[in-house]
Formats: structure tokens, sequence, C-alpha cells
């Protein structure tokens, strides 16, 4: 059985439309920030420095259904897992609830690219060491 990378997100005023509900963008930069914080919980980052380049991983796909609103001050509870690990890039699935209500699911594909100075990022091979991380949170039931 899978990992699931579990953790919460207050929703700030900020996030909110005129309505008082949190605006369908605010969705996209929760799941990057679960990302992250996913990432920093295994050692890892969305930049690492190679010998002679950077690694990082530019979004090339995101996706987010809605359910249901969320509004200020709601803690929403995320949670992470992964669809997908190809050779060059992972596409991460995020479920949103609120006390057990679900509130979107969402998908992040990002391709790991080298990234030199005065050059466009270049895809390149998913190191092992980075793979070998999110491997037991690869979810076998994923149809992404």
């Amino acid at each position: 059985m899978s990992q699931t990378f579990q953790t919460t997100r207050r929703v700030e005023f900020r996030d909110t439309d005129a309505a008082g509900i949190v605006h369908f963008s605010a969705f996209l930069i929760y799941m990057e920030q679960a990302e992250h914080e996913f990432l920093r919980s295994l050692g890892l980052s969305v930049h690492h420095q190679l010998e002679d380049a950077s690694m990082s991983w530019p979004r090339v796909s995101i996706h987010c259904d809605y359910r249901g609103p969320a509004k200020f001050e709601d803690v929403l509870d995320v949670s992470l897992s992964i669809a997908r690990i190809g050779s060059r890039s992972v596409t991460y699935q995020f479920h949103f609830e609120r006390d057990e209500l679900p509130l979107a699911d969402g998908t992040i594909t990002a391709v790991c690219c080298q990234v030199r100075p005065g050059l466009p990022p270049k895809s390149m091979d998913t190191p092992e060491w980075f793979k070998e991380k999110l491997l037991p949170f690869v979810d076998q039931t994923a149809t992404t």
C-alpha cells in the first residue's frame, strides 16, 4: 500500500473572492505549496544544485476539479500522493477536504530539467536518488 503525505492549509483572506469563497486559482497555489512541503519532508526540493547546473521542476500541466466551496479561516486537509513517475516527470495528485467534505481534486505534472545561466531549461532524466525517495508515495491505483 502506498503512503500519502498529509498537511493542512488555513484559508487566508487574500485567497477569497468578493463572495467570500476561495478563488479557484488559490487551489493551484495550495497544490504547489503542498508539493514543496512534501519534498522538504523527504529532504528534497524543487531546486537542487548539481555539479555544473541546477536541477529544477517546471510545471507542464495542472488540473483541478472543484467539488465544494471553502471560505476564509477554513482549515483544509490536503492529501498528496504520486500518480506517476516517468523517466523525466512526476505527476502529483491532491485531494482537499474540510471536515471530511471533499472540496477539490487536482494534479500537477512537473518535468525534471537542467538549468544553466543564460540557457533555456532542458529536460533530463530524473536522478535515481530522487526517484527512490518518491517511490513509497506512488498510488498503485492511479489512472493518470
